[in-house]
């Protein structure tokens, strides 16, 4: 008898936003069709999206609150966020209004998910949308993983799964004061802190040595790695990057 068809992606949580109450779902894809993604290598993939409004219009209306919190990259600080939410993001709500995805039956299927593979927790949406217990099931049985969060003042339970995202030397280290390591986007020409900092490996600047399942730097402090790694931001991102930097220290 053959065994049935792995669906590509499961809903891990649906419920209320931990940053506002707003409702939200947590979809992983890449489960039976793997990711070839030549930064990040072949990972699990988590969407932190809400569930009732459109990225793209959530993102113009500013209710993209609800799974980006205050960061300071959203568009509507006048940040330089990367992801462009109206290709994958809104592929995948347009599957998830459809019920093209099951769900994850109980916290055994969210382990399942993750097991024997290495994670990417937020491949859009910070991971602090969503309760502790989603990350630290679906890391569980994982090989590693990526964790990100411009909410590390005021979510201490993901520095074992996140890296703090700083935008300048000083929000490192005070990030790094509170317990975390970081990942800092810099400027070209800006240093990296000796012996505290060190430049990505799957970097452009780095000559791309690797790619992040390979790497597993940004565990969080469960990560073998001490040290922090920086990136220089590259093409449209470097120029609202930029920007973004000079509005703050216009302001």
């Amino acid at each position: 008898m053959a065994s049935p068809k792995l669906p590509n992606g499961v809903i891990l949580y649906q419920g209320p936003s931990l940053l506002d109450g707003a409702p939200i779902v947590v979809i992983a894809t890449g489960l039976a069709k793997r990711t070839n993604n030549e930064k990040t290598g072949d990972m699990v993939q988590t969407w932190i999206i809400r569930a009732d409004v459109a990225p793209n219009e959530a993102l113009a209306t500013g209710q993209d609150a609800s799974v980006c919190g205050d960061c300071p990259a959203r568009p509507a600080n006048g940040g330089h966020c990367y992801v462009r939410v109206w290709q994958a993001p809104l592929v995948i709500f347009k599957a998830f209004t459809r019920s093209l995805y099951p769900v994850a039956a109980d916290r055994a299927a969210i382990r399942a998910v993750g097991a024997g593979r290495m994670v990417r927790l937020g491949s859009y949406g910070d991971p602090a949308a969503v309760p502790l217990s989603v990350w630290q099931d679906l890391t569980s049985g994982a090989t590693g993983w990526t964790g990100y969060t411009h909410q590390w003042r005021k979510a201490d339970g993901l520095k074992a799964f996140c890296m703090a995202s700083a935008d300048d030397a000083e929000e490192a280290e005070e990030a790094r004061a509170s317990g975390w390591r970081t990942f800092r986007i810099r400027e070209a020409g800006e240093p990296v802190a000796d012996r505290v900092e060190f430049v990505c490996p799957a970097s452009k600047e780095a000559g791309q040595k690797t790619d992040c399942a390979s790497c597993k730097a940004c565990m969080g402090t469960d990560a073998k790695a001490k040290a922090s790694p920086v990136i220089i931001a590259h093409g449209p991102t470097a120029r609202r990057f930029a920007l973004y930097r000079a509005g703050v220290a216009a302001s």
